[in-house]
């Protein structure tokens, strides 16, 4: 399974950008996938994450109601849309795999769950 990240870019606080995870080499039907970030200095947050079957969704409080995570599994492509951005959201934006199932949970925002990884796309929210 490959995944490879794209959408990211500069963006004026308050503004918006939808980040695309696309699968190759496996059907992500059979993955849960989790959003994280990381900015300089900082270690890897666990931003949100969506359960292969039912699509439980769940988010960090950091940005919870400003980001939504979808996916879309005929495209082999799960989104993030992020609104309301803000100065702290600059980061480098990783999508992951999990082929783990959690019942009742749906999906964890642990990143030593998840075996796959992108190389990351660039956020950065400046004026």
């Amino acid at each position: 399974l490959q995944l490879v990240e794209s959408g990211g870019g500069l963006v004026q606080p308050g503004g918006s950008l939808r980040l695309s995870c696309v699968a190759s080499g496996w059907s992500l039907n059979y993955f849960g996938i989790g959003w994280f970030r990381q900015a300089p200095g900082k270690e890897r947050e666990g931003i949100s994450c969506i359960s292969n079957t039912d699509e439980i969704t769940h988010y960090a409080d950091s940005v919870k109601a400003r980001f939504t995570i979808t996916r879309d599994n005929g495209k082999n492509t799960v989104y993030l849309q992020m609104n309301s951005l803000k100065d702290e959201d600059t980061a480098v934006y990783y999508c992951a795999a999990d082929a783990a199932t959690y019942p009742g949970l749906g999906c964890t925002r642990d990143s030593s769950d998840y075996s796959y990884w992108g190389q990351g796309t660039q956020v950065t929210v400046s004026s």
